[in-house]
């Protein structure tokens, strides 16, 4: 899929996301887990990630009934994101709807904990916030 057919197919699936993307996602946006900024429906080569936090170089899928059938290509995808750097995390649906504080710690951890802050530049340090 040429370039902008991917973005557009992105915008597309941001705007059409499914509950649990939506419950997920609730929990991820803004910084709210650990300080990690993430984005969703994001295009990494030739395919569609759900939720990317590049600075962790960690992907997150969700994977719902349309995956029972798709191993090989999931696997495919997955061994791609690897190659590009990136580490997969899946996780069914049922799952994020059954657990969801329980994905929310395995992506924490996935993250390393906090997200580092940047250190404060030299004519920063010396000024009381």
């Amino acid at each position: 899929m040429p370039r902008s057919e991917l973005t557009d197919r992105a915008r597309a699936l941001r705007v059409d996301q499914t509950r649990v993307e939506a419950q997920l996602w609730a929990r991820l946006r803004n910084r709210k887990l650990g300080g990690w900024k993430w984005k969703r429906q994001v295009p990494r080569g030739s395919y569609i990630v759900d939720f990317l936090c590049a600075d962790a170089g960690l992907v997150v899928e969700l994977d719902g009934g349309v995956h029972l059938g798709s191993v090989a290509y999931d696997d495919t995808r997955t061994h791609y994101l690897e190659r590009l750097g990136l580490t997969v995390l899946r996780f069914p649906n049922r799952e994020v709807t059954e657990s969801l504080d329980g994905v929310c710690d395995a992506i924490f951890t996935a993250c390393g904990g906090e997200a580092p802050h940047p250190s404060l530049s030299p004519q920063d340090a010396g000024r009381g916030s």
